[in-house]
């Protein structure tokens, strides 16, 4: 394998491996601030991280507010507390080696709140901020307001030219980075576009090399891009390392330190993780987000994709083949289905899906009462931790706080299993955000017999291949 050298990464030399900031408390201060120690770029996630109380306690996350915007406040104070404890953690671990940076979802509810909440109470603890999940338009705004480098989160050349001529421009001298996000390979949620096919995979090559060529027009060939997704040996990389055609070139490991003994997931979730088969891991469109995103499939998934099959059109009027009648809800709402769809929906009924549920397209879908009421509560108690939510329709913006549109019960609220799973909840009724390379712990070696790294040794076994 050829020699993994140091690469200029936000004004220092830094290895350029990168640990991907993961989700709600899944990359903290210890897992951040112990890879960074190792000469590498520890990112914890500012995503309603973990805070604790003066005697080292985890603050539990528990909501108040009577109304949605009472609890959203609550939410953001939670999350600009946890960021700062997450990085005065990290900072201590890495003894002033590598870099320590903060990741934020842009379409995080009160994300640009936090972010500056984040950085201006860890002053000079943070070197970089990344952030993905939308267009972040003013991420170089908030970076040079604070004098940190920002590292944008792409999937295409295209998103990128449009950050850079509306925004990005206006700060090129902290732009330390840009992290490419492989739409078909990375863990967590997907930069897929419209014109793209979730189902057919573009190889990344060509589209890091457009990505580059775009870059270099405007100046900035020797920004780093950051290879995100599908990174497990760099052996298998080697076309890219020192590739004058791409430039410098960092890669990204996000699904890999979760299973060190310093990542804060549970235990049985790095066993988990350990048994997965190729295959186990789904994109799948079921986030409140919009995004399709890639998660482990598991129980939860699979009730998610049976919910969205029990579905079936209707109409309020009978048009065309929709004449047979159906009530809806306790007061039996007349509304019309095909005959076809009215003995599938019999069916359903039979089988004790006997709730049917209305969604913003015109569609009911059918569940048990029980996940009914459960559907229901989440969407009360929301504290809108999306800046949007479809399964809520919350809407972080002014006057109405809302979407406008119906509520949809064929997704589901991402905070509360986010926070369940994160704090030992069951790994099969949780999302379990995974990058879909996450089989090959099994296939490794180095992972034989159940072995969990530490992330020294994790890093030092990267440096050396297989």
């Amino acid at each position: 394998m050829k020699a993994i050298n140091a690469i200029r990464m936000g004004g220092v030399d830094v290895l350029p491996l990168v640990e991907g900031g993961k989700g709600v408390s899944v990359s903290n201060g210890v897992s951040a601030g112990s890879w960074a120690a190792q000469g590498g770029v520890g990112t914890f996630s500012a995503v309603n991280a973990d805070s604790y109380d003066r005697e080292g306690n985890l603050i539990p996350q528990v909501y108040h507010g009577r109304t949605r915007r009472e609890r959203h406040e609550e939410l953001v104070a939670y999350g600009i507390a946890g960021a700062i404890a997450q990085a005065k953690e990290a900072y201590e671990r890495a003894g002033g080696k590598g870099r320590i940076h903060a990741n934020i979802l842009w379409e995080m509810g009160g994300a640009e709140r936090v972010a500056r909440g984040m950085l201006e109470g860890a002053r000079g603890l943070i070197h970089g901020i990344t952030c993905g999940a939308g267009m972040p338009y003013r991420l170089s705004e908030i970076a040079r307001e604070f004098g940190v480098y920002y590292y944008p989160i792409v999937s295409s050349a295209r998103a990128f030219n449009a950050l850079w001529r509306r925004a990005y421009n206006k700060a090129r001298e902290w732009l330390g980075g840009v992290v490419y996000e492989d739409p078909w390979l990375a863990g967590g949620h997907n930069g897929l576009s419209n014109s793209e096919d979730p189902k057919v995979p573009e190889p990344p090559y060509p589209r890091v090399l457009k990505l580059r060529q775009q870059m270099r027009e405007f100046g900035l060939g020797d920004v780093p891009i950051i290879m995100a997704g599908g990174v497990w040996w760099l052996e298998e990389w080697e076309d890219w390392i020192d590739n004058p055609e791409l430039g410098p070139i960092a890669f990204q490991f996000g699904t890999r330190p979760l299973v060190t003994k310093e990542s804060p997931i549970s235990d049985a979730w790095k066993q988990k993780l350990l048994t997965l088969k190729a295959g186990d891991v789904l994109l799948q469109p079921f986030s409140p987000t919009g995004f399709y995103s890639s998660a482990v499939r598991n129980e939860f998934l699979r009730e998610l994709e049976e919910r969205n099959e029990r579905q079936v059109a209707y109409t309020t009027e009978p048009v065309g083949d929709h004449v047979a009648e159906y009530g809806v809800g306790p007061r039996k709402r007349k509304v019309f289905l095909t005959p076809q769809d009215l003995l599938r929906v019999e069916q359903w009924e039979a089988q004790g899906f006997t709730e049917a549920m209305r969604t913003p397209d015109n569609t009911l879908i059918f569940v048990t009462p029980e996940k009914s009421r459960e559907i229901l509560k989440d969407q009360v108690d929301c504290m809108g931790c999306l800046s949007v939510c479809r399964f809520s329709n919350w809407s972080q913006h002014a006057p109405d706080y809302s979407t406008g549109k119906k509520a949809d019960p064929r997704s589901f609220c991402i905070q509360k299993t986010l926070q369940d799973i994160a704090h030992d909840g069951a790994l099969e009724r949780n999302l379990m955000f995974a990058g879909h390379n996450a089989f090959r712990f099994g296939q490794d070696p180095f992972y034989s017999n159940g072995f969990i790294p530490t992330v020294k040794q994790l890093v030092e076994r990267i440096l050396t291949g297989r």
